[in-house]
């Protein structure tokens, strides 16, 4: 069957169905169906089969591509998904949420030549959902035991990656983490319309059933100062994340009811999960019924107008500063925003919310687009005279993250950070300047996507796996004098 790729010519690109926007806007349950099998591979043989693949160039995991797409069109599903998962350690979930029009579908040759991508998040996820029903995903059983042990603070992707490679290759690993689950923002920030929370506790579950164990409601620098967690284990990785909302200056910014983006994401996850959340019974974290204000541009103020629209909120507005050719977050979410009833007030600018004790409204300016800033990016400038009111009883900052001051929090003041406050960790090995202890993850690149916090744990996970290689060879040589 190899001679049916290259076929997107005669065939047009075909995602998933999607469910209307009136219907899925009513719940939280993923937006698209699953592929059937012969349009998974059909759609699959519309690869172009490119002698340089830059959907592998531009993923970040540099997956084989290519190689799953041609095996998928094959029907060889049970390889496609073996060769899937050897770069990636969670392939259904960046199936799901990886900003694919930004990176590998957006590189896409037959895309630039104007046939349509193939749908290669689509397939993916297929591949990976096909694969678990099947049973192919199988436990994860390291070759040989070896004594030393690694603790890994941060749950999230970053660290649930480590955790795997490492214990692939044998070491005894420890996850801590803050929350009471683990995943991290796959569990709490990211909702469940484009990621159900199943998906991520079944790969949880694999790395508990695999040997990995879990620390749970665990805060370095509260319940152990990095020193003494140092001292407790042979290796430590560092992969708490950035979670410190960046915060806007504008006068009756103080007001109630305007709040940041992530405490407004996981009080509707932590309901979605069962959990009692009294922010949310108030209503000082439920979107029921209000005139909701988003502020920013990128994924997470897609998550959080999308998230309040379907809390049943009576108006959702988007106010951000610059055009929809200028926005940071993936345009694929835009458009399911906008087929949903939210509103977008393009080149704007808030300057001041109104109120008295809670917000009422917020006070507006019109914006342009001017010369560019050293980024290449245009700079948006006020447009004088052009100011409007927008109501709203409840406002979400969603202005992106900044990690927190980790020296202070960790009980470690040599800890070494750059002048934005990441951690400083050498590429490509991702080592601090502490003896034995790694970062990876947003805590040193910053707010950044999940596959690139995958890819950072893989790869810290091979660094700390030749550190404590030459560790053990040292202390053999001297044993041996």
């Amino acid at each position: 069957m190899a001679d049916q790729m290259l076929r997107f010519i005669s065939l047009d690109q075909e995602l998933p169905e999607k469910r209307s926007a009136q219907t899925r806007a009513q719940d939280f349950h993923e937006i698209y169906a699953e592929y059937l099998t012969e349009k998974a591979a059909a759609q699959a043989s519309r690869c172009s089969q490119c002698g340089v693949p830059f959907c592998q160039v531009h993923c970040p995991l540099h997956n084989n591509i290519p190689d799953w797409l041609k095996l998928t069109a094959e029907g060889r599903l049970e390889e496609a998904y073996e060769l899937a998962q050897s770069t990636n350690n969670m392939p259904e979930i960046c199936g799901r949420i990886c900003p694919q029009d930004r990176l590998c579908e957006g590189n896409c040759v037959i895309e630039q030549s104007g046939h349509g991508t193939v749908t290669i998040g689509a397939v993916e996820k297929y591949i990976t959902d096909t694969a678990w029903q099947q049973g192919w995903v199988k436990p994860l059983k390291p070759r040989r035991l070896r004594p030393e042990h690694v603790g890994i603070v941060g749950a999230g992707p970053a660290g649930l990656a480590a955790a795997e490679e490492l214990r692939r290759k044998g070491y005894k690993v420890t996850v801590y983490d803050r929350h009471d689950r683990a995943g991290g923002l796959l569990i709490y920030g990211i909702p469940n319309f484009k990621l159900e929370k199943d998906v991520v506790i079944r790969r949880v579950k694999r790395l508990e059933d695999g040997g990995i164990k879990f620390r749970l409601g665990f805060e370095l620098g509260r319940d152990s100062s990095l020193p003494d967690f140092r001292d407790a284990h042979d290796a430590v990785l560092l992969a708490t994340g950035a979670y410190k909302p960046r915060e806007i200056e504008a006068p009756g910014v103080g007001l109630g009811r305007i709040v940041p983006a992530l405490e407004f994401l996981i009080a509707s996850n932590r309901k979605g999960l069962g959990d009692d959340v009294p922010e949310f019974e108030s209503g000082a974290l439920d979107a029921n019924g209000k005139n909701v204000a988003v502020i920013g541009g990128g994924d997470t103020a897609m998550d959080c107008v999308r998230t309040a629209m379907r809390q049943g909120a009576k108006s959702v507005s988007c106010i951000y500063r610059r055009d929809r050719d200028n926005m940071p977050g993936s345009l694929r979410e835009v458009a399911n925003a906008e087929e949903e009833g939210i509103v977008f007030e393009w080149l704007t600018l808030p300057k001041a919310f109104l109120g008295n004790d809670a917000v009422e409204g917020v006070r507006i300016s019109r914006m342009r687009l001017g010369l560019p800033d050293a980024t290449g990016r245009k700079m948006p400038e006020e447009v004088k005279g052009a100011d409007f009111t927008l109501h709203a009883d409840l406002v979400i900052k969603a202005l992106g993250f900044d990690p927190e001051d980790m020296p202070a929090l960790f009980a470690a003041p040599d800890l070494a950070v750059t002048r934005w406050g990441t951690l400083k960790a050498n590429p490509p090995s991702l080592a601090t300047n502490l003896d034995g202890v790694y970062a990876a993850g947003d805590v040193v690149r910053g707010a950044s996507l999940v596959v690139w916090a995958i890819k950072d744990g893989r790869d810290a996970a091979a660094s700390i796996h030749k550190y404590l290689e030459t560790k053990a060879a040292t202390a053999a040589l001297e044993a041996a004098e």
